[in-house]
């Protein structure tokens, strides 16, 4: 259960949501021997119900009696998740919205907005409290609780520095995972990797004092086949192609793709979705040393592709060739691939909009309809398949990076998909994983995105495949 959504409702103080437009209704319903003294109240804090402030209103004795919360139905959860650092401490009870809402969406969207809200990193320090939420009537617990979790997981990962977060911890951290859920775990380490016929992986890690590794977690026994796969450079350097400073400052959140699949593996095993799920994070470091990788390096790798290396800091898309070719090895029937990949897409969509890449409409259509559906937004961007041609190479199959500036993150997912077989339905988000700075729900740090549209998809499938 989310730290600060609590059962306790008795002597909770209520919470109502209410849009701009529902304000003045609202204070005209009061009772006559209230409403004047109650709409001056309101009037002289400045309270209009603009979405993100709120009003306290007394109650007996001086005590809080009541919260008025201003929300815009159209940010869901978000609505909700500056309340938790915003209130005083103390319990609090969502009353149900005078306005045409879902009241069990409504309490759904609470409680996540909470849950999101009420987050903060506290590995190295002890953190702030904030505010309890008693269980909104209707909300589904699960749901909410599975969601909050893989956030928790996500952001969790993503800001614990590299100095804690090698390839070796993070492999750990799914081995904890699978061991919460019954899940199998294999992990190849070192020169391992190249006897298993994982090349591209071990030339990107060899460099580092931490052995490069491929993890691999399989979960269920029946239903479609879903295949996760994460990028997981747990630092990135740049390689021989040195990041500047002010480049490699952020490069702990570069293992944000692989924190994302064990993040959204944790939600489909704690709902039980009926699927064979497989989940394939290579594990890296990008260093520098005597025995790194070079640029004009051609390496081999495990579809049988030879790649020459153009710039040794476009090593995400080197390990995720390895990892999306065993990923298609047994047919599945869906893949799906997260990476810190590219500046070129926050370039194009900013720091809080992951790019799409899909090689299947329908795939595609989904992803977006749920997205939208459960405020996890999503933007599509093309294969624009006459872009492959800047991957040419006169020397190996296909080169890393294309021989111009432009169409980055175009380019890389093309890459990519030169590694997936034909009619395996695959997806690639390239995202940011980071918030730049603090929003409500939003801390700054590391975020998860797409987890809820992804998982979304994932329970369509596998209860389309169930009812069959």
């Amino acid at each position: 259960m989310p730290k600060f959504l609590t059962t306790r409702a008795a002597g909770a103080v209520p919470i109502l949501p209410l849009a701009a437009d529902e304000l003045k209704p609202w204070l005209k319903s009061q009772p006559p021997a209230e409403r004047s003294s109650v709409a001056a109240w309101v009037e002289s804090l400045g309270f209009t119900a603009e979405a993100g402030t709120h009003c306290l209103l007394p109650g007996d004795g001086g005590a809080l009696g009541r919260v008025l919360a201003g929300i815009d139905p159209a940010e869901g959860p978000y609505a909700f998740a500056g309340l938790p650092a915003a209130l005083p401490l103390g319990r609090y009870r969502l009353e149900p919205g005078p306005g045409p809402v879902d009241p069990r969406q409504q309490a759904n969207h609470a409680a996540l907005g909470w849950a999101l809200g009420s987050y903060a990193f506290g590995r190295y320090r002890k953190t702030r409290d904030f505010a309890s939420l008693a269980w909104p009537k209707g909300a589904d617990r699960g749901a909410v609780t599975r969601a909050a979790a893989a956030t928790r997981l996500v952001r969790d990962l993503i800001n614990t520095p590299a100095g804690d977060m090698g390839p070796a911890e993070l492999a750990a951290a799914a081995r904890k995972l699978a061991k919460a859920h019954g899940a199998r775990l294999t992990v190849t380490v070192g020169d391992a990797l190249l006897k298993l016929n994982y090349p591209a992986v071990h030339a990107v890690g060899r460099a580092s004092a931490e052995a490069p590794r491929l993890i691999d977690l399989r979960w269920g026994g029946r239903g479609p086949k879903v295949t996760l796969v994460g990028k997981g450079v747990c630092f990135d350097s740049g390689g021989l192609d040195l990041k500047s400073a002010a480049g490699m400052k952020l490069m702990k959140k570069d293992m944000g793709g692989g924190a994302h699949v064990l993040g959204l593996a944790s939600m489909v095993m704690a709902a039980g979705l009926p699927v064979r799920l497989r989940v394939l994070v290579p594990a890296v470091e990008n260093s520098v040393s005597g025995n790194a990788f070079r640029p004009l390096d051609v390496l081999k790798t495990r579809k049988g592709l030879t790649v020459e290396v153009g710039n040794t800091d476009a090593e995400g898309r080197l390990i995720l060739c390895d990892a999306l070719a065993e990923a298609c090895h047994d047919k599945p029937d869906l893949v799906i691939d997260f990476a810190t990949l590219t500046g070129a897409a926050r370039v194009a969509l900013g720091t809080g909009l992951p790019a799409l890449f899909c090689n299947d409409e329908t795939l595609a259509e989904r992803l977006l309809d749920q997205g939208q559906a459960c405020h996890d937004p999503l933007w599509r961007l093309p294969l624009h398949r006459p872009y492959r041609k800047s991957l040419d190479s006169p020397v190996a199959d296909l080169n890393n990076i294309s021989d111009g500036p432009f169409g980055g993150a175009i380019t890389a997912a093309l890459f990519l998909e030169a590694f997936v077989e034909a009619g395996v339905p695959w997806a690639h988000f390239d995202l940011m994983a980071w918030n730049p700075s603090d929003g409500p729900g939003r801390p700054r740090g590391g975020e998860a995105m797409g987890l809820r549209a992804v998982y979304g998809v994932i329970e369509q499938l596998a209860k389309k495949r169930g009812s069959k």
